[in-house]
C-alpha cells in the first residue's frame, strides 16, 4: 500500500476520532469523496492501525445512530426559513 495512502488514512482517522466528524465532514476537510474516506477508515485503517480503527469505528457507529436526528433537524431548518 502506498505510503501516502497510509498517512492519509491515519490523518483522517485521527481527525474523526478527535472531532467526532461524519464521513462527509471529513471528506470536505480533506478534499476527497465520502466514499474514499469510508474505505480509508473502515478497510485500510484496520490493516494500518487497529487501535485507531477501533476508536474511529465507535465514532462512526455513534454518527450512524444519530443520522436520522441530524436529517430531521436539517429538514426542519430548511422549511422554517421559507415563508408560507
Amino acid at each position: 500500500m502506498n505510503g501516502n495512502v497510509e498517512k492519509r488514512c491515519i490523518e483522517i482517522g485521527k481527525y474523526i476520532r478527535d472531532t467526532g466528524a461524519t464521513v462527509r465532514q471529513a471528506g470536505a476537510v480533506f478534499g476527497i469523496s465520502k466514499s474514499t474516506v469510508h474505505i480509508d477508515v473502515t478497510k485500510r485503517l484496520y490493516d494500518i492501525d487497529k487501535s485507531l480503527y477501533e476508536q474511529v469505528e465507535k465514532v462512526l457507529q455513534e454518527n450512524k445512530a444519530e443520522r436520522h436526528i441530524r436529517g430531521g433537524n436539517a429538514t426542519k431548518k430548511k422549511y422554517s426559513n421559507k415563508k408560507i
